[in-house]
């Protein structure tokens, strides 16, 4: 790991998630002060954000700002031959190649998201779209990747519905069940 400070230290890989292309590595050092999360629940479209990272691979702790542009944005990515979709933060705050690992941060300096994605397209200019991985997302596999050394798959509960939210009375409500899949809880 290299700091700011031009020291560098080696680190140990304690987890991998190829689904989200985070990884928790530790470092034995004296004096490290850890980033503080902010709640990602609590953004809101409008606000203010901060991308820092090293774009191009070249310019250390560079920063750029922009706004909360969207929030549980599904995007789909190619991540080790396969399609994955996650739920990101949208920002237009500049996330340049390089800048992927880098902290999304809001007004009070806690880290909201990892920045992850720059959208860009094969038959337009697409600019001002930059996706981040929510911190209350990181806690999550964080804690699963020190805990287990890996990811926990999300619980399900076994069943395909549409129709969701219909009203069946004054203070009735519903879903449609389609399907109740085999040996799910739902079953």
């Amino acid at each position: 790991v290299l700091f700011e400070d031009g020291t560098e230290m080696n680190a140990r890989v304690i987890g991998v998630d190829e689904k989200t292309d985070l990884a928790v590595i530790k470092v034995a050092g004296e004096g490290l002060v850890p980033a503080e999360f902010g709640d990602s629940s609590a953004l809101t479209v409008g606000e203010r954000a901060v991308a820092i990272g090293n774009a191009a691979g070249q310019f250390d702790g560079t920063v750029t700002q922009g706004v909360i542009s969207g929030l549980d944005r599904e995007v789909t990515v190619t991540l080790g031959g396969r399609n994955v979709t996650m739920s990101l933060i949208q920002t237009d705050a500049a996330i340049n190649p390089g800048n992927s690992g880098g902290a999304l941060v809001n007004r009070f300096g806690q880290v909201v998201g990892i920045n992850t994605i720059k959208m860009t397209s094969s038959y337009s200019n697409v600019e001002g779209l930059g996706f981040a991985i929510p911190s209350d997302t990181i806690r999550l596999l964080v804690n699963d990747l020190l805990t287990y050394g890996e990811v926990q798959p999300q619980p399900t509960l076994g069943v395909s519905v549409s129709r969701i939210g219909e009203q069946l009375g004054d203070d009735l409500w519903g879903i449609l069940v389609q399907e109740v899949v085999p040996d799910s809880a739902a079953e």
